[in-house]
Order: C-alpha cells, then sequence, then structure tokens
C-alpha cells in the first residue's frame, strides 16, 4: 500500500472528524504512519468540518495535500467544498439522499458515485450509526486498515458506552460492514461499466 489521501466533510455532529481519527488509530495499530488534520468553518455551529487524514506504510512528509484519493461529501454543502480536492485519480463520493448540483460536482474525478449512507442507516439500522457505514466505506475503497482493526480502534473510543449498552457495539459494527459492502459494490459497478 503506497500513500493514501483522504478528505471526509461534512456538517459539525455527522461525525467526520470521529472517522479521521479512529481510522488513523487503527492503521497506527497495524504499524503504519497516519496524518490526521482537522479542519472546521468560521461558523461557530452548523459550518462544514473538513477532515484530513493520510496513511501509509512509509513515513508521511507533508501533513496537507492538494488533491485526495478518496472524498467523501456527507452534506449538500460539503460538496462545493472539497470538490477541488478532486482530480482524474480521486474516488468523489457523496451521500445519495441528497442530490448535488452538477455545477457543484469535482470538474475531474474518476468515479463520483452516491451512496446510500443515511438512507441505509435509517431503514436498516439507526440514523446514529450513519458515519460508521461512512467509516466502512472508506476502508472499502481505499483498503486502509482491515474491519478487524477498525473495529478494535472503535473500541478504544467507545468502549464505555459499549459496555453500558453492548446492542451499540453490534449496532456500530454492523454499519461497518454494511458500509465496506457497500463500497465493494460501487467497486464491482464501476469495473463492469
Amino acid at each position: 500500500m503506497g500513500l493514501i489521501k483522504i478528505a471526509l466533510a461534512g456538517e459539525g455532529g455527522q461525525g467526520v472528524q470521529s472517522i479521521a481519527e479512529i481510522l488513523a488509530e487503527a492503521a497506527y495499530e497495524e504499524q503504519k504512519q497516519a496524518i490526521y488534520i482537522p479542519n472546521f468553518g468560521v461558523e461557530q455551529r452548523g459550518g462544514v468540518s473538513i477532515a484530513f487524514l493520510q496513511v501509509s506504510e512509509e513515513r508521511i512528509g507533508a501533513p496537507k495535500f492538494n488533491k485526495a484519493d478518496v472524498v467523501i461529501a456527507l452534506s449538500k454543502r460539503a460538496v462545493p467544498r472539497t470538490a477541488r480536492y478532486s482530480d482524474e485519480n480521486t474516488i468523489f463520493v457523496y451521500d445519495s439522499s441528497f442530490t448535488p448540483e452538477e455545477e457543484e460536482l469535482p470538474k475531474e474525478a474518476k468515479k463520483i458515485i452516491g451512496l446510500p449512507a443515511l438512507d441505509t442507516a435509517s431503514r436498516e439500522l439507526h440514523p446514529r450509526v450513519f458515519n460508521m457505514i461512512i467509516m466502512g466505506a472508506v476502508i472499502g475503497f481505499t483498503g486502509i486498515v482491515s474491519l478487524g482493526s477498525a473495529k478494535y480502534a472503535l473500541e478504544k473510543k467507545l468502549g464505555a458506552k459499549f459496555e453500558k449498552d453492548p446492542k451499540l457495539r453490534e449496532l456500530n459494527h454492523k454499519a461497518l460492514e454494511i458500509g465496506w459492502n457497500m463500497a465493494q459494490e460501487a467497486l464491482k459497478e464501476e469495473v463492469a461499466k
């Protein structure tokens, strides 16, 4: 695995920063290098939050990047804020619960994929695990860490909550697996085209 650069963006409270933090912890558990840089909008509340994450088996040279391998936009406002991190090598993913305007989408992208993460979480699990579906999708698109390492890192972050309510653990793990499967299916569909 070479250097993988990921930009995740969404509204404050959607768990973008938590996803990046947990993935960085999972990479660390696999003896990989990881850099996570949070970026918050100028708004006090309700602004677009962006998390920049890099993972590699080798030393990472620079903390910032201009173009990502994967960009994930979790809200309509996040799409135009992240389009600039996309080029012809980028997989640009958005949650299909909203439809971005054509002019908001990146001018260049290897693939543009709409994933029904929020709808799936609401219909099959619980809306609060929407971000875990996204985290599973990031892993499915990139292979930066194993699902096992992600679950371990998730346990480190939320273990106390899981102890109080063991059903939460199962719900979060199921959401991770659903997201991973969504990404794998999306990649297969692209290959079949």
